[in-house]
Protein backbone atom coordinates (compact mmCIF):
# COMPACT_ATOMS: atom_id res chain seq x y z
CA UNK A 1 0.00 0.00 0.00
CA UNK A 2 1.24 3.62 -1.38
CA UNK A 3 2.50 5.72 1.41
CA UNK A 4 1.25 8.93 -0.61
CA UNK A 5 -1.84 10.79 0.86
CA UNK A 6 -5.09 11.23 -1.43
CA UNK A 7 -4.86 13.39 -3.52
CA UNK A 8 -7.42 16.55 -3.35
CA UNK A 9 -10.08 15.64 -5.82
CA UNK A 10 -9.16 16.68 -9.22
CA UNK A 11 -12.17 17.13 -10.60
CA UNK A 12 -13.32 19.63 -8.03
CA UNK A 13 -13.78 23.64 -9.72
CA UNK A 14 -10.33 25.15 -8.76
CA UNK A 15 -11.39 27.39 -5.93
CA UNK A 16 -12.33 24.26 -4.21
CA UNK A 17 -9.28 22.50 -4.57
CA UNK A 18 -7.26 25.62 -2.87
CA UNK A 19 -9.94 25.70 -0.10
CA UNK A 20 -9.44 22.00 0.71
CA UNK A 21 -5.46 22.07 0.52
CA UNK A 22 -5.27 24.97 3.04
CA UNK A 23 -7.45 22.85 5.01
CA UNK A 24 -5.04 20.04 5.02
CA UNK A 25 -2.46 22.92 5.57
CA UNK A 26 -3.69 23.48 9.04
CA UNK A 27 -4.32 19.73 9.72
CA UNK A 28 -0.94 18.43 8.92
CA UNK A 29 1.93 19.46 11.41
CA UNK A 30 4.77 20.32 9.44
CA UNK A 31 5.78 23.95 9.72
CA UNK A 32 9.04 22.81 8.19
CA UNK A 33 8.17 21.55 4.57
CA UNK A 34 7.67 25.34 3.66
CA UNK A 35 9.68 28.30 3.84
CA UNK A 36 6.72 30.72 2.28
CA UNK A 37 3.23 30.27 1.86
CA UNK A 38 1.03 32.79 -0.13
CA UNK A 39 -2.13 34.04 1.59
CA UNK A 40 -5.08 32.23 0.82
CA UNK A 41 -7.38 34.69 -0.54
CA UNK A 42 -4.18 35.45 -3.14
CA UNK A 43 -4.08 31.78 -4.47
CA UNK A 44 -8.13 31.40 -4.22
CA UNK A 45 -8.28 34.75 -6.31
CA UNK A 46 -5.68 32.98 -8.57
CA UNK A 47 -8.46 30.20 -8.78
CA UNK A 48 -11.30 32.08 -9.82
CA UNK A 49 -9.52 33.78 -13.05
CA UNK A 50 -8.74 30.16 -13.76
CA UNK A 51 -12.11 29.72 -13.52
CA UNK A 52 -12.81 32.35 -15.72
CA UNK A 53 -10.90 31.14 -17.83
CA UNK A 54 -12.21 28.28 -18.50
CA UNK A 55 -15.56 29.50 -18.95
CA UNK A 56 -14.02 31.61 -21.66
CA UNK A 57 -12.80 28.86 -23.41
CA UNK A 58 -9.39 28.61 -22.70
CA UNK A 59 -7.53 25.37 -22.91
CA UNK A 60 -5.46 24.77 -20.07
CA UNK A 61 -4.28 21.39 -19.38
CA UNK A 62 -3.28 22.00 -15.67
CA UNK A 63 -6.24 24.05 -14.72
CA UNK A 64 -6.49 23.58 -11.07
CA UNK A 65 -3.74 21.93 -10.33
CA UNK A 66 -2.19 22.64 -7.21
CA UNK A 67 1.86 23.34 -7.26
CA UNK A 68 4.79 23.57 -4.46
CA UNK A 69 7.79 25.20 -5.37
CA UNK A 70 11.44 24.45 -4.26
CA UNK A 71 12.77 27.39 -2.41
CA UNK A 72 15.64 28.10 -4.93
CA UNK A 73 13.33 28.71 -7.90
CA UNK A 74 11.50 32.43 -8.08
CA UNK A 75 7.82 32.42 -7.33
CA UNK A 76 7.00 36.28 -8.04
CA UNK A 77 5.98 38.03 -4.39
CA UNK A 78 7.75 35.53 -2.77
CA UNK A 79 11.43 35.56 -1.23
CA UNK A 80 13.91 33.05 -2.95
CA UNK A 81 15.89 32.31 -0.29
CA UNK A 82 17.24 28.87 -1.22
CA UNK A 83 17.04 28.11 2.59
CA UNK A 84 18.98 30.82 3.54
CA UNK A 85 17.52 33.85 5.05
CA UNK A 86 19.81 36.38 4.13
CA UNK A 87 20.18 35.22 0.55
CA UNK A 88 16.77 35.91 0.29
CA UNK A 89 15.34 38.48 -1.86
CA UNK A 90 11.62 38.95 -3.10
CA UNK A 91 11.47 37.63 -6.85
CA UNK A 92 9.77 40.16 -9.34
CA UNK A 93 9.00 37.71 -11.71
CA UNK A 94 8.61 33.82 -11.43
CA UNK A 95 10.71 31.28 -12.86
CA UNK A 96 10.31 30.84 -16.80
CA UNK A 97 9.44 26.73 -15.38
CA UNK A 98 7.09 28.31 -13.16
CA UNK A 99 5.38 30.51 -15.62
CA UNK A 100 4.77 27.89 -17.79
CA UNK A 101 2.59 26.19 -15.09
CA UNK A 102 0.64 29.02 -14.30
CA UNK A 103 0.18 30.03 -17.91
CA UNK A 104 -1.07 26.00 -18.64
CA UNK A 105 -3.66 26.92 -15.33
CA UNK A 106 -1.78 25.67 -12.59
CA UNK A 107 -1.54 27.29 -8.92
CA UNK A 108 1.32 27.88 -7.11
CA UNK A 109 0.55 27.40 -2.97
CA UNK A 110 4.43 28.37 -1.97
CA UNK A 111 7.86 27.34 -1.57
CA UNK A 112 9.07 24.82 0.16
CA UNK A 113 12.03 23.77 2.35
CA UNK A 114 15.39 22.17 1.55
CA UNK A 115 19.05 21.78 1.90
CA UNK A 116 20.73 24.94 1.77
CA UNK A 117 21.59 25.70 -1.78
CA UNK A 118 20.48 22.52 -2.80
CA UNK A 119 23.43 21.20 -1.44
CA UNK A 120 22.59 17.62 -0.07
CA UNK A 121 20.30 14.64 -0.33
CA UNK A 122 18.97 14.43 3.70
CA UNK A 123 16.60 17.31 4.15
CA UNK A 124 18.38 17.92 7.23
CA UNK A 125 20.41 20.60 6.45
CA UNK A 126 18.12 23.95 6.47
CA UNK A 127 17.90 26.69 9.25
CA UNK A 128 14.56 26.06 8.75
CA UNK A 129 14.64 22.75 10.23
CA UNK A 130 14.93 19.47 9.26
CA UNK A 131 12.20 18.12 6.81
CA UNK A 132 10.86 14.80 8.43
CA UNK A 133 9.34 12.21 6.13
CA UNK A 134 5.99 12.15 5.16
CA UNK A 135 5.18 8.34 6.77
CA UNK A 136 8.01 8.41 9.23
CA UNK A 137 9.29 11.24 11.12
CA UNK A 138 11.89 9.63 12.80
CA UNK A 139 13.32 9.21 9.04
CA UNK A 140 15.02 11.84 6.48
CA UNK A 141 12.80 12.94 4.04
CA UNK A 142 15.42 13.04 1.41
CA UNK A 143 16.92 16.52 -0.35
CA UNK A 144 17.68 18.83 -1.07
CA UNK A 145 14.03 19.04 -2.81
CA UNK A 146 12.94 17.97 0.43
CA UNK A 147 9.64 19.71 0.97
CA UNK A 148 8.47 19.60 -2.09
CA UNK A 149 8.57 16.17 -1.97
CA UNK A 150 6.76 15.77 1.68
CA UNK A 151 4.51 18.60 -0.28
CA UNK A 152 3.38 15.72 -2.59
CA UNK A 153 3.35 12.90 -0.22
CA UNK A 154 1.45 14.69 2.51
CA UNK A 155 -1.77 15.10 -0.52
CA UNK A 156 -1.17 19.22 0.15
CA UNK A 157 -0.75 19.62 -3.48
CA UNK A 158 -0.63 17.68 -6.81
CA UNK A 159 2.93 18.30 -8.07
CA UNK A 160 5.82 20.16 -6.79
CA UNK A 161 9.15 20.94 -8.23
CA UNK A 162 12.41 20.67 -7.29
CA UNK A 163 16.00 20.66 -8.78
CA UNK A 164 18.41 17.81 -9.15
CA UNK A 165 22.14 18.15 -9.83
CA UNK A 166 23.46 14.99 -7.56
CA UNK A 167 19.68 13.54 -7.55
CA UNK A 168 17.59 15.95 -5.44
CA UNK A 169 14.93 15.07 -8.11
CA UNK A 170 14.82 11.44 -7.43
CA UNK A 171 15.82 10.64 -3.94
CA UNK A 172 13.25 11.82 -2.30
CA UNK A 173 10.69 10.45 -4.73
CA UNK A 174 12.55 7.14 -3.67
CA UNK A 175 11.84 7.31 0.01
CA UNK A 176 8.26 8.97 -0.59
CA UNK A 177 6.71 6.16 -3.21
CA UNK A 178 6.87 9.08 -5.68
CA UNK A 179 7.66 9.68 -9.19
CA UNK A 180 10.54 12.09 -9.78
CA UNK A 181 11.15 12.78 -13.64
CA UNK A 182 14.57 14.84 -14.42
CA UNK A 183 14.22 15.55 -17.68
CA UNK A 184 17.65 16.23 -19.99
CA UNK A 185 19.16 18.75 -18.90
CA UNK A 186 18.17 22.18 -20.79
CA UNK A 187 14.80 20.98 -21.94
CA UNK A 188 13.29 22.78 -19.00
CA UNK A 189 14.56 26.10 -18.40
CA UNK A 190 16.68 27.38 -15.14
CA UNK A 191 15.98 31.22 -15.87
CA UNK A 192 14.69 32.09 -12.51
CA UNK A 193 16.67 29.56 -10.32
CA UNK A 194 19.54 30.08 -8.08
CA UNK A 195 22.11 27.88 -9.49
CA UNK A 196 24.35 24.78 -7.37
CA UNK A 197 26.04 24.19 -10.26
CA UNK A 198 25.18 25.85 -13.53
CA UNK A 199 26.38 23.38 -15.95
CA UNK A 200 24.53 20.22 -14.25
CA UNK A 201 21.28 21.68 -12.59
CA UNK A 202 17.81 20.64 -13.42
CA UNK A 203 14.26 21.45 -12.31
CA UNK A 204 12.58 18.65 -11.71
CA UNK A 205 8.82 17.52 -11.29
CA UNK A 206 7.66 15.45 -8.19
CA UNK A 207 4.23 13.99 -8.30
CA UNK A 208 2.14 10.72 -6.78
CA UNK A 209 1.58 8.90 -10.56
CA UNK A 210 3.59 8.81 -13.96
CA UNK A 211 0.55 10.76 -16.08
CA UNK A 212 0.41 14.16 -13.74
CA UNK A 213 4.10 14.09 -13.56
CA UNK A 214 4.13 14.22 -17.34
CA UNK A 215 1.59 16.68 -17.59
CA UNK A 216 3.28 19.00 -15.62
CA UNK A 217 7.03 17.99 -16.89
CA UNK A 218 5.59 18.54 -20.55
CA UNK A 219 4.13 22.08 -19.73
CA UNK A 220 7.22 23.71 -18.62
CA UNK A 221 10.22 21.81 -21.78
CA UNK A 222 10.62 24.24 -24.25
CA UNK A 223 13.82 26.76 -25.16
CA UNK A 224 13.90 30.06 -23.83
CA UNK A 225 16.54 32.63 -24.80
CA UNK A 226 16.89 34.19 -20.85
CA UNK A 227 18.46 30.41 -19.93
CA UNK A 228 21.83 30.16 -23.05
CA UNK A 229 21.64 26.45 -21.43
CA UNK A 230 17.98 25.75 -22.41
CA UNK A 231 17.71 22.98 -25.56
CA UNK A 232 14.78 21.70 -27.94
CA UNK A 233 14.06 18.36 -28.65
CA UNK A 234 16.72 17.39 -31.75
CA UNK A 235 15.08 16.03 -35.39
CA UNK A 236 16.28 12.86 -34.38
CA UNK A 237 14.64 11.93 -30.90
CA UNK A 238 12.96 8.88 -29.85
CA UNK A 239 9.41 8.64 -28.91
CA UNK A 240 8.71 5.32 -27.97
CA UNK A 241 10.94 2.71 -26.17
CA UNK A 242 11.04 -0.79 -27.74
CA UNK A 243 8.27 -3.03 -28.55
CA UNK A 244 10.09 -5.40 -26.15
CA UNK A 245 12.05 -3.57 -24.09
CA UNK A 246 15.71 -4.34 -23.23
CA UNK A 247 16.91 -2.95 -20.01
CA UNK A 248 20.68 -3.13 -18.48
CA UNK A 249 20.85 -3.72 -14.71
CA UNK A 250 23.76 -3.64 -12.52
CA UNK A 251 26.38 -6.60 -11.49
CA UNK A 252 26.30 -7.69 -7.97
CA UNK A 253 29.54 -5.99 -7.39
CA UNK A 254 28.20 -2.54 -7.91
CA UNK A 255 25.05 -2.80 -5.58
CA UNK A 256 27.35 -3.46 -2.67
CA UNK A 257 26.95 0.28 -1.37
CA UNK A 258 22.92 -0.96 -0.79
CA UNK A 259 21.55 -1.23 2.69
CA UNK A 260 20.46 -5.39 3.03
CA UNK A 261 16.33 -4.01 2.81
CA UNK A 262 17.58 -2.20 -0.42
CA UNK A 263 18.92 -5.03 -2.10
CA UNK A 264 16.54 -7.42 -1.51
CA UNK A 265 13.90 -4.94 -2.55
CA UNK A 266 16.28 -3.85 -6.42
CA UNK A 267 16.70 -8.17 -6.75
CA UNK A 268 12.79 -8.51 -6.41
CA UNK A 269 12.19 -6.10 -8.77
CA UNK A 270 14.41 -6.79 -11.32
CA UNK A 271 13.09 -10.41 -11.19
CA UNK A 272 9.42 -9.03 -12.02
CA UNK A 273 10.60 -7.19 -15.05
CA UNK A 274 10.12 -10.30 -17.09
CA UNK A 275 6.33 -10.26 -16.19
CA UNK A 276 5.90 -7.11 -17.16
CA UNK A 277 7.28 -7.84 -20.87
CA UNK A 278 11.00 -6.32 -20.04
CA UNK A 279 14.02 -8.24 -21.39
CA UNK A 280 17.08 -7.53 -18.87
CA UNK A 281 21.07 -7.81 -19.39
CA UNK A 282 23.95 -7.62 -16.72
CA UNK A 283 26.78 -4.36 -16.93
CA UNK A 284 29.20 -3.19 -15.81
CA UNK A 285 28.42 0.29 -14.31
CA UNK A 286 31.49 0.57 -12.40
CA UNK A 287 32.93 3.75 -14.13
CA UNK A 288 30.10 5.28 -14.05
CA UNK A 289 29.72 5.06 -10.32
CA UNK A 290 33.43 6.52 -10.20
CA UNK A 291 32.79 9.37 -12.18
CA UNK A 292 29.85 10.33 -9.83
CA UNK A 293 32.68 11.17 -7.40
CA UNK A 294 33.65 13.67 -9.28
CA UNK A 295 30.53 16.03 -8.05
CA UNK A 296 31.89 16.46 -4.94
CA UNK A 297 35.17 14.85 -4.12
CA UNK A 298 36.69 16.40 -7.86
CA UNK A 299 37.04 19.45 -9.41
CA UNK A 300 33.58 20.32 -10.63
CA UNK A 301 32.59 21.11 -7.44
CA UNK A 302 33.99 24.03 -7.91
CA UNK A 303 30.85 24.92 -9.88
CA UNK A 304 29.22 25.39 -6.25
CA UNK A 305 31.56 28.17 -5.53
CA UNK A 306 31.19 29.83 -8.32
CA UNK A 307 27.46 29.85 -7.71
CA UNK A 308 27.14 31.27 -3.96
CA UNK A 309 30.87 31.22 -2.77
CA UNK A 310 31.18 34.50 -2.13
CA UNK A 311 28.01 34.84 -0.07
CA UNK A 312 28.97 32.47 1.93
CA UNK A 313 32.62 33.47 2.72
CA UNK A 314 30.25 36.84 4.01
CA UNK A 315 29.66 33.95 7.27
CA UNK A 316 26.02 34.87 7.19
CA UNK A 317 24.71 33.71 10.38
CA UNK A 318 22.22 31.41 8.77
CA UNK A 319 24.54 29.19 7.17
CA UNK A 320 24.41 25.68 7.61
CA UNK A 321 27.65 24.93 8.58
CA UNK A 322 27.98 21.56 6.60
CA UNK A 323 26.67 23.49 2.95
CA UNK A 324 29.34 25.92 4.20
CA UNK A 325 32.13 23.47 4.41
CA UNK A 326 31.22 22.05 0.92
CA UNK A 327 30.75 24.90 -0.63
CA UNK A 328 34.16 27.11 0.84
CA UNK A 329 36.27 24.12 -0.09
CA UNK A 330 35.19 24.24 -3.47
CA UNK A 331 37.45 27.04 -3.48
CA UNK A 332 40.27 24.91 -4.08
CA UNK A 333 40.49 23.10 -6.95
CA UNK A 334 43.25 24.48 -9.88
CA UNK A 335 42.11 24.56 -13.41
CA UNK A 336 44.18 22.04 -14.74
CA UNK A 337 42.43 19.93 -12.51
CA UNK A 338 38.80 21.24 -13.38
CA UNK A 339 40.17 20.19 -17.26
CA UNK A 340 41.16 16.90 -16.43
CA UNK A 341 38.26 16.00 -14.74
CA UNK A 342 35.95 17.24 -17.66
CA UNK A 343 38.12 15.02 -19.77
CA UNK A 344 37.41 12.22 -17.58
CA UNK A 345 33.68 12.77 -17.64
CA UNK A 346 33.81 13.09 -21.54
CA UNK A 347 35.51 9.47 -21.45
CA UNK A 348 32.88 7.65 -18.88
CA UNK A 349 30.00 9.66 -21.14
CA UNK A 350 31.38 7.95 -24.25
CA UNK A 351 31.41 4.66 -22.29
CA UNK A 352 28.01 5.23 -21.01
CA UNK A 353 26.73 6.26 -24.95
CA UNK A 354 27.84 2.73 -25.77
CA UNK A 355 26.18 1.16 -23.40
CA UNK A 356 22.86 2.47 -23.82
CA UNK A 357 23.03 1.90 -27.32
CA UNK A 358 22.63 -1.60 -26.86
CA UNK A 359 19.22 -1.23 -24.40
CA UNK A 360 16.58 0.59 -23.88
CA UNK A 361 17.42 2.05 -20.68
CA UNK A 362 19.64 1.26 -17.50
CA UNK A 363 18.03 0.51 -14.48
CA UNK A 364 19.31 1.13 -10.90
CA UNK A 365 18.48 1.22 -7.05
CA UNK A 366 17.63 5.48 -7.06
CA UNK A 367 19.60 5.05 -3.41
CA UNK A 368 21.16 3.34 -1.02
CA UNK A 369 18.69 3.09 2.63
CA UNK A 370 16.46 5.62 4.41
CA UNK A 371 18.20 6.62 7.47
CA UNK A 372 16.84 8.57 10.58
CA UNK A 373 17.51 12.04 11.06
CA UNK A 374 19.37 11.05 14.46
CA UNK A 375 21.61 9.53 12.11
CA UNK A 376 22.45 12.09 9.33
CA UNK A 377 23.21 14.25 12.41
CA UNK A 378 25.40 12.18 13.79
CA UNK A 379 27.26 11.30 9.89
CA UNK A 380 26.13 14.08 7.99
CA UNK A 381 28.60 14.02 5.26
CA UNK A 382 29.17 10.33 5.18
CA UNK A 383 25.46 8.97 4.73
CA UNK A 384 24.72 12.07 2.17
CA UNK A 385 27.69 10.39 -0.03
CA UNK A 386 26.45 7.28 0.30
CA UNK A 387 22.84 8.06 -0.85
CA UNK A 388 23.73 9.48 -3.75
CA UNK A 389 26.19 6.64 -5.09
CA UNK A 390 23.56 5.90 -8.17
CA UNK A 391 22.12 9.54 -8.97
CA UNK A 392 25.28 11.23 -8.83
CA UNK A 393 26.39 10.40 -12.73
CA UNK A 394 23.75 11.24 -14.19
CA UNK A 395 24.01 15.00 -15.22
CA UNK A 396 27.61 14.83 -15.20
CA UNK A 397 27.03 12.34 -18.41
CA UNK A 398 23.95 14.10 -19.62
CA UNK A 399 21.55 11.50 -19.03
CA UNK A 400 18.20 11.87 -18.49
CA UNK A 401 15.96 9.55 -15.61
CA UNK A 402 12.59 8.75 -14.16
CA UNK A 403 12.39 7.41 -11.13
CA UNK A 404 9.37 5.80 -9.98
CA UNK A 405 8.61 3.21 -7.08
CA UNK A 406 10.01 -0.25 -7.15
CA UNK A 407 8.65 -3.59 -4.91
CA UNK A 408 8.78 -2.24 -1.19
CA UNK A 409 10.88 -3.98 0.89
CA UNK A 410 10.40 -6.99 3.23
CA UNK A 411 8.72 -4.51 6.23
CA UNK A 412 6.79 -2.55 3.46
CA UNK A 413 8.74 0.61 3.20
CA UNK A 414 9.05 2.55 -0.10
CA UNK A 415 12.31 1.61 -2.35
CA UNK A 416 12.60 3.36 -5.74
CA UNK A 417 14.26 2.85 -8.64
CA UNK A 418 15.55 4.73 -11.87
CA UNK A 419 15.04 4.27 -15.22
CA UNK A 420 18.51 5.90 -17.02
CA UNK A 421 18.43 6.63 -20.55
CA UNK A 422 20.74 8.86 -22.87
CA UNK A 423 20.09 12.22 -22.90
CA UNK A 424 16.83 12.98 -25.56
CA UNK A 425 15.59 9.92 -24.89
CA UNK A 426 13.07 10.63 -22.06
CA UNK A 427 10.04 9.72 -23.41
CA UNK A 428 11.53 5.85 -23.64
CA UNK A 429 12.15 6.21 -19.71
CA UNK A 430 8.47 7.24 -19.21
CA UNK A 431 7.64 4.83 -21.11
CA UNK A 432 9.20 2.02 -19.17
CA UNK A 433 8.11 3.80 -16.10
CA UNK A 434 4.46 3.06 -17.56
CA UNK A 435 5.19 -0.63 -17.17
CA UNK A 436 7.10 -0.73 -13.89
CA UNK A 437 4.13 1.40 -11.92
CA UNK A 438 1.38 -0.07 -14.66
CA UNK A 439 -0.06 2.87 -15.79
CA UNK A 440 -0.48 3.64 -19.26
CA UNK A 441 2.56 5.57 -20.80
CA UNK A 442 2.23 9.67 -21.41
CA UNK A 443 3.32 11.26 -24.05
CA UNK A 444 6.22 14.48 -23.26
CA UNK A 445 5.31 16.14 -26.08
CA UNK A 446 8.58 15.94 -28.06
CA UNK A 447 6.95 16.65 -31.28
CA UNK A 448 7.13 14.96 -34.71
CA UNK A 449 5.20 13.63 -37.67
CA UNK A 450 2.08 11.68 -37.79
CA UNK A 451 1.81 8.45 -40.26
CA UNK A 452 -0.48 6.25 -41.37
CA UNK A 453 0.52 3.05 -42.48
CA UNK A 454 -1.95 0.18 -43.85
CA UNK A 455 -0.10 -2.63 -45.17
CA UNK A 456 3.54 -4.38 -44.75
CA UNK A 457 4.66 -2.04 -41.39
CA UNK A 458 1.52 -2.93 -39.28
CA UNK A 459 2.76 -4.75 -35.95
CA UNK A 460 3.18 -7.86 -37.02
CA UNK A 461 3.95 -7.73 -40.39
CA UNK A 462 7.47 -7.83 -42.20
CA UNK A 463 8.19 -3.88 -42.26
CA UNK A 464 7.51 -2.56 -39.13
CA UNK A 465 10.37 -2.79 -37.86
CA UNK A 466 11.44 0.07 -39.87
CA UNK A 467 9.25 1.82 -37.55
CA UNK A 468 10.38 0.20 -34.32
CA UNK A 469 13.85 0.60 -34.86
CA UNK A 470 13.47 4.70 -35.64
CA UNK A 471 11.65 5.03 -31.90
CA UNK A 472 7.87 5.47 -34.15
CA UNK A 473 5.40 5.85 -31.11
CA UNK A 474 1.76 4.02 -31.48
CA UNK A 475 -1.07 6.19 -31.40
CA UNK A 476 -3.55 3.76 -31.87
CA UNK A 477 -5.86 2.07 -34.78
CA UNK A 478 -7.41 4.66 -37.47
CA UNK A 479 -9.19 4.55 -40.24
CA UNK A 480 -9.39 6.66 -43.83
CA UNK A 481 -12.02 8.33 -44.97
CA UNK A 482 -14.35 7.46 -47.28
CA UNK A 483 -12.01 8.58 -50.12
CA UNK A 484 -9.80 5.38 -51.22
CA UNK A 485 -9.45 2.45 -52.38
CA UNK A 486 -7.12 -0.06 -51.31
CA UNK A 487 -4.83 -2.40 -54.07
CA UNK A 488 -2.74 -5.97 -53.43
CA UNK A 489 0.53 -4.60 -55.46
CA UNK A 490 1.48 -8.13 -55.97
CA UNK A 491 4.60 -6.80 -54.63
CA UNK A 492 7.42 -9.22 -52.47
CA UNK A 493 7.36 -9.05 -50.20
CA UNK A 494 3.49 -8.76 -50.39
CA UNK A 495 2.52 -4.71 -49.84
CA UNK A 496 -0.62 -2.55 -50.76
CA UNK A 497 -1.23 0.59 -52.63
CA UNK A 498 -3.61 2.91 -51.04
CA UNK A 499 -5.35 5.50 -53.70
CA UNK A 500 -7.49 8.01 -53.23
CA UNK A 501 -10.75 8.59 -56.01
CA UNK A 502 -13.16 10.44 -56.24
CA UNK A 503 -15.76 8.77 -55.74
CA UNK A 504 -17.16 5.10 -54.87
CA UNK A 505 -13.81 4.29 -51.73
CA UNK A 506 -14.30 3.39 -48.28
CA UNK A 507 -12.85 3.85 -44.81
CA UNK A 508 -10.00 1.67 -45.48
CA UNK A 509 -8.02 0.64 -41.57
CA UNK A 510 -4.80 1.21 -40.75
CA UNK A 511 -2.41 2.03 -37.74
CA UNK A 512 -1.20 5.65 -36.99
CA UNK A 513 2.46 6.09 -35.67
CA UNK A 514 4.39 9.20 -34.96
CA UNK A 515 8.00 9.62 -36.23
CA UNK A 516 10.65 11.97 -35.41
CA UNK A 517 10.65 14.50 -38.35
CA UNK A 518 14.91 13.40 -39.30
CA UNK A 519 13.50 9.89 -38.87
CA UNK A 520 10.96 10.59 -41.25
CA UNK A 521 13.40 11.57 -44.21
CA UNK A 522 14.97 8.19 -43.28
CA UNK A 523 12.35 6.39 -43.70
CA UNK A 524 11.13 8.00 -46.25
CA UNK A 525 14.40 7.17 -48.36
CA UNK A 526 14.03 3.89 -47.84
CA UNK A 527 10.60 3.09 -49.38
CA UNK A 528 11.15 1.23 -52.55
CA UNK A 529 9.11 1.99 -55.78
CA UNK A 530 6.29 2.37 -56.58
CA UNK A 531 5.51 3.47 -52.92
CA UNK A 532 5.66 6.99 -51.33
CA UNK A 533 4.32 9.42 -49.30
CA UNK A 534 1.74 11.72 -49.33
CA UNK A 535 -1.03 13.43 -47.58
CA UNK A 536 -3.65 10.91 -46.45
CA UNK A 537 -7.21 12.16 -45.14
CA UNK A 538 -8.94 10.36 -41.90
CA UNK A 539 -11.80 9.38 -40.87
CA UNK A 540 -12.60 12.20 -38.36
CA UNK A 541 -11.25 14.84 -41.36
CA UNK A 542 -7.57 14.92 -39.60
CA UNK A 543 -5.03 14.89 -42.47
CA UNK A 544 -1.67 13.17 -41.91
CA UNK A 545 1.30 11.66 -43.85
CA UNK A 546 0.71 8.29 -45.45
CA UNK A 547 1.54 5.74 -47.91
CA UNK A 548 0.56 6.04 -51.50
CA UNK A 549 1.41 4.65 -54.47
CA UNK A 550 1.80 5.55 -58.13
CA UNK A 551 -1.43 5.41 -60.59
CA UNK A 552 0.34 2.71 -62.78
CA UNK A 553 1.42 0.43 -59.78
CA UNK A 554 -2.32 0.97 -59.11
CA UNK A 555 -3.82 -0.02 -62.22
CA UNK A 556 -1.90 -3.61 -61.87
CA UNK A 557 -3.03 -4.09 -58.73
CA UNK A 558 -6.00 -5.96 -57.37
CA UNK A 559 -8.54 -3.92 -55.75
CA UNK A 560 -8.89 -5.39 -52.22
CA UNK A 561 -10.94 -2.42 -50.89
CA UNK A 562 -14.37 -4.95 -49.75
CA UNK A 563 -11.62 -6.88 -46.97
CA UNK A 564 -11.30 -2.90 -45.21
CA UNK A 565 -7.59 -3.37 -44.91
CA UNK A 566 -4.35 -5.03 -45.35
CA UNK A 567 -4.82 -7.09 -42.05
CA UNK A 568 -8.21 -9.03 -42.61
CA UNK A 569 -7.64 -9.10 -46.54
CA UNK A 570 -4.23 -11.53 -45.55
CA UNK A 571 -5.91 -13.27 -42.91
CA UNK A 572 -9.06 -14.20 -45.02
Amino acid sequence: MSVVADRIDPTLPPSQRVALAYERLGEEDRPEVWIDLRPKAEVLSDAHAVEQRLADGADLPLAGLLVAVKGNIDVAGLPTTAACPEFGAVAERSATAVRRLVDAGALVLGTTNLDQFATGLVGTRSPYGAVRCAWDPDRVSGGSSAGSAVAVALGVVDVALGTDTAGSGRVPAALHDLVGIKATLGLVPTAGVVPACVDYDAVTVFAADLATAAAAMRAMIGPDDEDPRSRSWPATVRLAASPRPRVAVPRAEDLTALSPEFDAAFAATVDGLADRGIDTVTVDVSALLDAATLLYDGAVVAQRYAAVGAFLETEPASADPTVAAIVRGAKAPAAHEYVTDLDRLTRVRARAVRMLADVDALLLPTTTEHPTIAAVQAEPVAINRRMGTFTNFCNLLDLAAVAVPGLPTAAGDPFGVMLVTDRFDDQVAVDLAARLVDEPAPDLGAGGVDVLVVGAHLAGFPAHGQLTERGARFLGEVRTSTAYRLRDLHTEPPKPGLVRVGGGGAEIAGELYRLAPAHLGTFLAALPAPMGLGPVELSDGRWVTGFTCSQEAADAGTDITEYGGWRAYRAR
